[in-house]
């Protein structure tokens, strides 16, 4: 994720500069073959041109916006993550007597999420985290994440028992691992429900006609600046376009993705250094963008 407002600029204005200089050019072969070869078969009216923008402004605000709420869920469920390690943690400190393996499981657990979720490996972090023998348990589970979930439950229901634990204190923290459940519930249908091709790829193939078609009404009033003000026009409607596209997948592996690395890494730390163990290093924001 993009934390730097100037680098995230910088980044925007890198990720589109092909774009306006392909819009620039083909602006300047319009305006060529209309002023130098005067093809009159370019003489487009403005009006239904200006009609066709705006709505096509209008759909790709509602696209974008939907890409938005898919963005923004994503993150409220990582949200819920944290916040319920965090618990799991604290219960077992006070209630399970700090049992460290539990606690040492629940700090692998975003790591086997991310890397379910996302396009990288974080395997290692699970490993170094895991007990042998409850990594031993979930090897082959398709689900890494809910295999330690079924492991960090029947651990609790072991120590519960020993100790001698009440069943209400019990289900407490049992509720803890169905919310976790829960969340990572959420995060999967976002990541196995792609937005609809009417949102995802008719915004992109629209915005392409419009582009094409843009500077053969425009050149009619702007002549020989028709690149000018057609470019800057188009570029608009394709960086819309892009905004939708980076946010409607927020597990991807790109600047404008969750920083799921860097969550994962504040749940393990909080939950390590509740039982006394050292914290892992801080992600590094590299170039402006979080991982």
């Amino acid at each position: 994720m993009i934390v730097n407002k100037r680098i995230g600029l910088m980044v925007l204005m890198r990720e589109s500069i092909g774009t306006l200089l392909v819009l620039a050019a083909w602006d300047f072969v319009v305006v060529i073959l209309y002023q130098l070869f005067h093809q009159e078969w370019m003489e487009i009216p403005s009006l239904p041109l200006s009609l066709i923008g705006s709505a096509l402004a209008l759909f790709m605000s509602v696209r974008n916006n939907t890409a938005y709420a898919r963005w923004w869920e994503g993150r409220t469920l990582w949200g819920a993550v944290t916040n319920n390690s965090r618990s799991f943690g604290r219960q077992v400190c006070s209630i399970l007597g700090g049992r460290k393996d539990l606690v040492r499981a629940m700090a692998a657990y975003p790591h086997a999420l991310r890397t379910a979720l996302g396009e990288v490996d974080a395997s290692k972090d699970v490993e170094r985290l895991l007990a042998p023998e409850m990594a031993a348990r979930i090897k082959g589970w398709k689900n890494q994440p809910n295999g330690i979930l079924v492991q960090l439950g029947l651990g609790v229901t072991e120590e519960a028992t020993k100790l001698g634990i009440d069943g209400a204190l019990h289900g407490q923290i049992d509720r803890i691992l169905s919310d976790l459940a829960n969340a990572q519930g959420g995060l999967e249908r976002i990541q196995k429900t792609p937005l609809p091709i009417q949102y995802s790829g008719l915004p992109r193939a629209l915005a392409n006609i419009f582009c094409i078609v843009l500077p053969l009404s425009a050149v009619q009033t702007l002549g020989w600046i028709t690149p000018l003000g057609s470019s800057l026009v188009g570029l608009l409607f394709v960086v819309l376009d892009k905004t939708g596209a980076d946010l409607q997948e927020p597990f991807t592996n790109t600047p404008h993705a969750l920083p799921m690395a860097a969550m994962a890494t504040t749940i393990e730390t909080d939950l390590l250094q509740s039982i006394g163990e050292p914290a892992p290093p801080p992600v590094v924001v590299s170039n402006g963008v979080q991982p």
